[in-house]
């Protein structure tokens, strides 16, 4: 078994085997462009997961019915969009897939656990502070009131992905660290009887410092994606405001937008 920045494993034939190609030869869409399209969404589903080779070309070619160009320029997409990556003596790696997150109000968890990416995260920070005047304005309480504050290291497949900060009105629910470290906040919320109804949300986007780049395994000045929400329960009161830290590298927000009519 190869060594590559820790150990690369051979896709199973089991895990190739498993993925069924529906490959349209009478459409104008370009069967590369199909045949990459469909190792995309195995790749962001977690189907093939970052390690796992990809095996050669001419395997593939064969079991697909295509030209081995046509199965090297979709792999090639691939490898220029950083999800597949060639390495001498090795072969074709799957090396990650960027998380595409819906804007909506759920928890970042729950979103990449829905999308098979394995989700796990280490706890930096977990302490009771008396509010800034950021936080209290976001959460509707007087500057220098206890709150809750949150730092936590998200990260997919053993990468990191976001930062996040968190601050809650204290004593709002039980933030025991080691089962912030088994799962989502909202859904420790939700657990508590707390129904979140709606949250607003910006978003934008800044270089990244030198500390932060270290701890997402960026290089200093990195984009990062940045995002602050206040979330509300039922009644209309503020349960949370977090400002988090997204590596734009591996992360995107997804979203529809529609005709107002």
């Amino acid at each position: 078994m190869a060594k590559t920045r820790g150990s690369a494993r051979a896709v199973s034939a089991s895990a190739l085997d498993s993925l069924t190609f529906a490959l349209d030869r009478g459409s104008p869409v370009p069967l590369y462009y199909q045949l990459a399209q469909q190792l995309e969404e195995a790749i962001e589903h977690g189907v093939l997961a970052p390690g796992h080779l990809l095996g050669n070309e001419v395997d593939l070619s064969v079991r697909l019915g295509l030209s081995r160009p046509t199965v090297r320029q979709a792999i090639q997409s691939l490898v220029d969009k950083g999800l597949l990556v060639r390495r001498r003596g090795v072969g074709t790696q799957v090396v990650h897939s960027q998380v595409k997150r819906p804007l909506e109000l759920s928890s970042l968890y729950d979103d990449l656990e829905a999308a098979g990416q394995g989700p796990t995260t280490r706890v930096v920070r977990n302490e009771v502070v008396p509010a800034t005047a950021d936080v209290a304005a976001a959460l509707g309480i007087a500057e220098g009131t206890e709150v809750t504050a949150l730092e936590r290291l998200r990260s997919t497949h053993g990468q990191p992905v976001a930062i996040l900060c968190n601050y809650l009105p204290a004593g709002l629910l039980d933030l025991g660290t080691a089962r912030l470290e088994s799962t989502g906040l909202y859904r420790m919320m939700r657990a508590a009887g707390i129904t979140l109804h709606s949250a607003r949300q910006t978003v934008g986007a800044r270089s990244a410092t030198a500390e932060e780049a270290e701890r997402l395994d960026e290089k200093e000045g990195a984009a990062l994606l940045t995002m602050q929400r206040t979330a509300y329960d039922d009644t209309g009161r503020p349960v949370e405001y977090g400002t988090h830290l997204y590596r734009a590298s591996r992360y995107a927000f997804d979203f529809q937008l529609l005709v107002r009519s």
